[in-house]
């Protein structure tokens, strides 16, 4: 019996989606199939979410701005992002997976994590149960390819799918998982940013081979018990679980980018209106308080962020008082500098129940108006019925959040 049809102590697999947006994009539309197709925020979006394989041939990447994109490919075609598509696309695919397993954790809108220890006697190896998986994908989605990583452990299974783009299938026993680790850059590991790197390589260390040579307590002393995660991560060692349970969020924000070089006061605001009003919608469809708001404006140019931390009591979520606090943070620390980027977030959220204040007079009042408010939003679309100066909003669409999951409170578009 050969390696790979041993039965592994514990099978991790991860499935990440070829150039997911994009590819969908190519799947509805068959005059882009076979060609450069990079995916923006909507029409007026200036950078791209992310490109086909035909574009990336090119040296096209996410984050890349449409007119560098157009100089390396002047036969690109940009197409507007549809969320909505895709995180509908995204949900079968994760109903479909449960076929395999339930333990799965949906790593994000492309990717997922799946725990096949206990399936091996059902299904067999786990070569033949990343075939499956790949079988499944492909069926749910309609055809959309999706590259398949397994191993022992989460972080050496995520590295494995992306060995093979697109539509790849690789496999590392965990046996060989330290060998095979050994000269892979450690950039290349899920959770080693540019920061972590850069602190390795003041050790010399820059492949896993180099920091599963350091003494542990480098890293320990520098990041705790991170540090030694980090560490176990480089020897293909990680006993990281899958993280099945999503603990309701911390944090409610919302982000826009501003045109090019915006320094006129009105677009700003109305840019900060739009924001708090997408947060102030977001904690009362959760029934949230929060406790905390947080307003933050980047610079152009020098990268400089304008920013101010105001408490709240806690209450009902409302959109206008939050614009207030925005408008005070513009009117006290803006000087007329070019902004490229607006972000208003919620924090210290805690939940509405038991909380007695809500039932005074005035706040039955405005549960009602809101209740009212929210009622007709979500039926016929966000911003239906809105303040007026959201007239002049951003015309740009949402995008899916990070945090996004099939259900529960990170089932939302940005």
């Amino acid at each position: 019996m050969g390696a790979i049809a041993c039965y592994w102590p514990r099978a991790i697999i991860h499935i990440d989606m070829n150039a997911f947006f994009a590819s969908i994009e190519q799947r509805d539309f068959p005059e882009l199939r076979g060609k450069p197709v990079g995916v923006t925020n909507g029409d007026a979006g200036t950078t791209l979410i992310t490109s086909s394989y035909e574009a990336r041939a090119y040296g096209i990447r996410t984050g890349m701005r449409i007119y560098e994109a157009r100089e390396r490919c002047p036969d690109i075609i940009k197409r507007p992002a549809r969320p909505r598509v895709y995180a509908r696309v995204s949900t079968r695919i994760m109903h479909a997976l449960e076929r395999i397993t339930p333990d799965i954790e949906v790593f994000s809108v492309d990717e997922a994590f799946l725990d096949v220890t206990h399936c091996q006697r059902l299904h067999g190896s786990p070569e033949h149960i990343a075939r499956m998986v790949q079988a499944v994908v492909h069926q749910a989605s309609d055809g959309l390819p999706c590259s398949v990583g397994a191993s022992g452990d989460k972080i050496t299974a995520k590295y494995a799918s992306a060995v093979k783009k697109p539509s790849g299938i690789t496999i590392i026993p965990p046996w060989e998982r330290q060998s095979r680790l050994r000269d892979v850059p450690v950039e290349k590991i899920c959770g080693i940013g540019p920061a972590i790197t850069e602190f390795l390589k003041l050790y010399g260390a820059h492949t896993c081979g180099d920091v599963a040579n350091m003494p542990m307590t480098i890293l320990a002393r520098r990041y705790g018990v991170v540090g030694k995660r980090i560490w176990l991560m480089c020897q293909g060692k990680d006993t990281d679980p899958l993280e099945q349970e999503v603990a309701p969020p911390k944090s409610v924000g919302h982000g826009k980018v501003l045109p090019p070089k915006t320094t006129s006061k009105r677009t700003i605001l109305t840019y900060l209106r739009h924001m708090c009003e997408k947060v102030a919608s977001r904690l009362r469809r959760f029934d949230t308080q929060p406790g905390r708001l947080f307003i933050g404006l980047r610079c152009a140019g020098s990268g400089k962020k304008i920013k101010q931390v105001f408490p709240l009591q806690y209450g009902l979520a409302d959109g206008k008082n939050f614009f207030e606090l925005a408008r005070q943070c513009v009117q006290a620390r803006w000087q007329g500098q070019a902004i490229t980027h607006v972000q208003v977030t919620a924090t210290h959220l805690k939940s509405n129940s038991g909380q007695m204040e809500l039932f005074a007079p005035d706040n039955v009042l405005a549960a009602q108006r809101f209740n009212a408010l929210d009622g007709i939003n979500n039926k016929y679309g966000e911003f239906t019925v809105a303040p007026s100066t959201l007239l002049d909003r951003s015309e740009m669409p949402n995008v899916i959040a990070p945090a996004w999951r099939p259900t529960g409170h990170r089932q939302h578009i940005d």
